[in-house]
């Protein structure tokens, strides 16, 4: 397994997203990204989840509107304890030097000093987290 820090740097390619920081949260089980603008649309008779990722001052955030055809809502607790439903998407996420699908939701994280945070669900069986560094998945990119 790799050894990753409390804070890494990920890319979400089909997001737009490249070296992004992430907040490692293990008391998370599932990741978030901070979205806004989200709805659903019919286009070609087809609902579909619209929304931005937003990652103002990134140099990779375009703030382009993402639209996803593969969506779910999903009941999640949040971090004071109050259950929401949420949208929830399935995308390609890089992180040292692994490609995998992660399931990640979409949430106003506006108020959170991360934009991105990365829970127990895409870490388990892949990495090892190390409190006490941060961005050590560095040493895995190639």
């Amino acid at each position: 397994m790799k050894v990753i820090g409390r804070k890494e740097k990920i890319s979400l390619p089909e997001l737009g997203l490249k070296l992004v920081w992430a907040k490692v949260d293990t008391g998370a089980y599932t990741s978030s990204i901070h979205a806004e603008n989200i709805r659903t649309e019919i286009r070609n008779g087809k609902e579909v989840l619209v929304f931005q990722a937003l990652l103002p001052g990134h140099k990779s955030y375009s703030g382009e509107e993402l639209v996803f055809e593969q969506f779910r809502e999903k009941k999640v607790k949040n971090s004071f304890g109050h259950g929401e439903s949420r949208y929830l998407i399935e995308t390609q996420m890089e992180l040292a030097g692994e490609k995998f699908d992660a399931e990640i939701t979409l949430s106003d994280r506006s108020s959170m000093k991360n934009a991105i945070l990365l829970g127990r669900k895409i870490l388990r069986k892949r990495f090892l987290v190390d409190v006490s560094g941060m961005n050590l998945a560095k040493a895995y990119r190639k």
